[in-house]
């Protein structure tokens, strides 16, 4: 990180921005947030009008980010805006299972009083957590939103990058992250090639109101076809992430709500009561798609534009925040240091920082998605086992809710809640 100084740009050169922001989902604002705090100009264009992002209707869909996500907010401040609409995360509870049949008999807990810093994490719903980062962005003098308007063409030069708008706006910036999903255009543009597969899993979402309080209390339902993800929202709601095959999530998302309902009781089981739906119904084909790199001459990719990996660990976000916390604060230091911000050797640093953990995580959950998402007998006699093994050692239990809660590894300044 010490490198001597570098001169990579022109002396004069005048710019609409020191970065162009391509996305304007929750890791662009998130990433426009935390450059424009120490000094960066930032454009951020966005496809979607600026009502379409953060409404007033409850649809359901909502976020488990883990306690490191949320220090981010703190210390981007936006968590003051939907902190009274978020739901502590305070007990995880794992479990094997079949539809009609319950948890299996060994059961994973990680019950948050068993680290010192407080809930595992927090459910916000997608609405309350859009329009605080719209807000703030809004508000913010060191950033430019562009919204209703698409990249066409990108041009990459020795000391500067060139974006031309679906308008006609020509933007030039010293470097461009693409911040714009899967489908990455900025990492296409780029020449970067992408690796992955297809799950044959399609996820259904939605949310439920149900009789019986909720606790605070998450839970994995692992099921022959996929997981079934039960996350507490304020209230006695839930938000429900259903994973079947393909097929199998097309036909029971054709059926009208009470059909629905019915295909979930079965695998929801009765601990919370009565149930009932609430909000729309989404689904969400799974593959998993990873960008061969992060990095190109003055162009970085964050979140699902560098990876997109199977929601069976509720990583996503979490692991997008951690690429916003990285990216920020190698820019900033290497501003700081007077280098060029857009030269690769700067942008390795954040490709170093993040491949390898981004690595570990799409094995893991590979891994994961593997031994659960199948009815083999022997298999399920050896995850029901190590469930029950890991319960039983305190210490290795309490790694996994400190990973759970995004507090391991090296973890950049803004996940710690501290200012670059």
């Amino acid at each position: 990180m010490d490198n001597p100084k570098q001169r990579g740009q022109k002396e004069g050169m005048t710019h609409d921005a020191d970065i162009l922001i391509v996305g304007g989902g929750l890791n662009g604002p998130a990433l426009a947030l935390a450059l424009g705090d120490t000094g960066f100009k930032v454009t951020m264009i966005d496809a979607l009008p600026k009502g379409a992002r953060g409404g007033d209707d409850f649809d359901g869909r909502g976020y488990a980010l883990a306690l490191a996500s949320q220090r981010l907010l703190v210390a981007l401040g936006v968590w003051p805006q939907v902190s009274e609409n978020a739901q502590p995360l305070l007990d995880i509870r794992i479990s094997d299972g079949r539809p009609g049949e319950g948890p299996g008999p060994f059961v994973l807990e990680f019950d948050h009083a068993e680290i010192d810093e407080g809930p595992m994490g927090y459910m916000v719903e997608d609405r309350f957590l859009s329009r605080a980062f719209l807000d703030a962005v809004e508000a913010h003098p060191n950033i430019t939103l562009i919204d209703q308007d698409t990249v066409v063409d990108q041009v990459i030069e020795p000391a500067s990058v060139t974006l031309e708008l679906a308008s006609g706006k020509r933007l030039t910036g010293k470097m461009v992250v693409g911040c714009d999903g899967r489908k990455s255009g900025t990492g296409e543009r780029a020449g970067i090639k992408r690796h992955g597969h297809d799950y044959g899993q399609t996820s259904l979402v939605c949310a439920i109101d149900h009789e019986l309080p909720h606790n605070g209390v998450a839970h994995q339902f692992f099921m022959p076809a996929g997981p079934l993800a039960i996350l507490p929202l304020p209230g006695n709601q839930c938000s429900i992430v259903w994973t079947e095959t393909h097929d199998e999530a097309a036909r029971i998302h054709a059926l009208d709500d009470e059909g629905y309902l019915e295909e979930l009781r079965p695998r929801f089981g009765s601990f919370l009561g009565e149930i009932s739906l609430a909000g729309k119904r989404f689904t969400y084909p799974l593959n998993l798609t990873v960008a061969n790199s992060f990095i190109a001459d003055r162009l970085a990719l964050v979140g699902d534009a560098a990876h997109g990996m199977h929601p069976i660990a509720g990583q996503g976000l979490n692991a997008g925040f951690k690429d916003v916390a990285a990216l920020a604060e190698v820019l900033t230091l290497a501003r700081r240091r007077g280098e060029d911000i857009g030269r690769l050797d700067v942008l390795e640093r954040y490709q170093q920082w993040r491949r390898w953990d981004v690595s570990q995580m799409v094995m893991m959950t590979e891994a994961t998605n593997r031994l659960f998402s199948n009815d083999n007998p022997i298999l399920r006699v050896a995850r029901d086992i190590g469930l029950g093994a890991v319960n039983a050692m305190p210490g290795l239990r309490r790694n996994f809710i400190r990973e759970a809660a995004g507090l391991t590894g090296d973890l950049p300044r803004l996940l710690q809640g501290r200012q670059i």
